[in-house]
């Protein structure tokens, strides 16, 4: 099977063939923990979790890192405000996090990398930029030269004068040029690390390319993250890399959009952000990650009552479908478990920059098929056994799911004793069954 992905580096769709035979690396920026994520934040993370299990269902040993940042300005101001440790306060959001992603269904990281576990790497790997000379230390600081990097740009495409030009670059009169970025930061507050510039903390933008570079030992097949970090974050990833280097840290660079909260942007001001833990209890972890999956993942989507309708549809469809086909193979004493051999549809449409939307429409073809079988006096149960199968890998790699189980000889014959009632017409007991087998989650 050929794997086309959409490259940010290139702008340009390419096929996908991973460094090393059999196996594929991947990085996706995890979060600055220091609050609870939003369901803006879990757009990625659920994207790059059904990536994740697209490759592993095609046959690759997929190692899939995500990191933690528990260093930043934000994380020791709220440590102070709350008179605790900054290790207390990332501790703690940490684990709600990963509660977080287990809710969304999202398989665990191979590894996630705290950035304070890495303080001797980086501070090694800053040192050996300023010994190349694509870095340099002025007053206890260091920061990366930018226009020693000849490629800079190369991924987000802006241009350099206008960088100079624009009022995104923050003054800074340690710095050569405005676009030089911090590597090494000097600072009185909070917690921080002796280096041989004094006592300081990293820059934001060295830690993950450092992290790559620890655990991979090389060039990776794909960096993924939201399209907000880009530049200058992914950017400045790069041009690190081709410092210390010579390549640019992955084959591939993966960037989902953002979204819209009933047309308008996310933002605190606007009082329309959304944490991921209540639209969990809000909408059920199925539905928003369908929402999530269910829409071209390098366009902006809107998280809406229409979306969100629209997507309750087809959840229901699914749900119905399991437990109907769940009931009858169970009563034809029928395997639950069996191999997906019509999945191939749905892993092509992946495979096509993961077509997300054209794979959920085979899934509502296979659902569409199967409920016609089940409506048949003389329904082939070999077809809503295999269609069973599929639906059900198909969900595994989407995260969805929808409880199904084995009954036991007691469930079965009180099903059939609610069949003969209601064929018998004896309304009342069938009543007093039916609400027994529902009770049970039966029908």
């Amino acid at each position: 099977m050929e794997i086309k992905f959409y490259n940010s580096l290139t702008n340009k769709i390419e096929e996908f063939k991973p460094i090393k035979e059999g196996e594929v690396s991947i990085y996706v920026c995890g979060p600055t923990v220091y609050n609870f994520p939003h369901i803006g934040n879990i757009r990625p993370v659920v994207f790059f979790d059904t990536l994740r299990k697209f490759l592993e269902a095609v046959g690759y040993k997929v190692t899939y890192i995500s990191n933690f940042t528990d260093v930043d300005d934000k994380i020791i101001n709220k440590a102070q405000e709350e008179k605790i440790t900054e290790k207390e306060l990332t501790d703690y959001y940490i684990n709600e996090y990963l509660k977080t992603l287990d809710d969304f269904h999202v398989k665990r990281a191979s590894e996630n990398p705290r950035v304070s576990e890495y303080m001797n790497q980086i501070i090694t790997y800053i040192n050996e930029l300023v010994e190349k000379g694509s870095a340099y230390v002025n007053d206890g600081e260091v920061f990366f030269d930018v226009l020693s990097d000849k490629k800079y740009g190369e991924l987000s495409k802006i241009n350099l004068d206008d960088l100079i030009n624009g009022a995104r670059i923050d003054v800074n009169e340690k710095k050569k040029s405005p676009l030089d970025f911090l590597l090494w930061k000097d600072t009185k507050v909070g917690i921080k690390w002796n280096s041989p510039w004094g006592e300081g903390r990293p820059g934001w933008h060295t830690e993950c390319c450092v992290m790559i570079h620890s655990i991979f030992k090389g060039k990776i097949d794909i960096h993924g993250g939201g399209s907000d970090l880009k530049f200058p974050h992914h950017e400045n990833e790069i041009a690190q890399s081709e410092a210390h280097d010579g390549n640019a840290l992955a084959n591939f660079w993966i960037h989902n959009a953002m979204m819209n909260i009933n047309g308008d942007k996310m933002s605190k001001s606007l009082g329309n952000v959304i944490l991921a833990k209540d639209a969990v209890k809000e909408y059920g972890a199925n539905l928003t990650r369908l929402l999530l999956l269910n829409a071209p993942y390098r366009s902006i989507i809107d998280f809406s009552d229409e979306s969100l309708q629209n997507n309750r549809a087809i959840l229901n469809k699914i749900e119905f479908v399991i437990k109907q086909s769940n009931l009858l193979l169970n009563l034809n004493k029928i395997d639950l478990d069996g191999d997906a051999i019509k999945i191939n549809p749905f892993l092509e449409a992946l495979s096509n920059d993961m077509n997300i939307p054209n794979g959920i429409t085979y899934l509502l073809d296979l659902i569409k098929e199967s409920n016609i079988e089940i409506r048949k006096k003389d329904r082939n149960l070999n077809v809503i056994a295999s269609n069973f199968y599929t639906i059900n890998k198909i969900l595994y790699i989407l995260g969805i799911e929808v409880p199904y189980r084995k009954f036991d000889d007691d469930e079965i014959a009180l099903y059939n004793q609610y069949m003969e009632a209601k064929a018998n017409k004896n309304f009342e007991l069938s009543d007093s069954l039916r609400d027994e087998l529902i009770k049970k989650g039966l029908l």
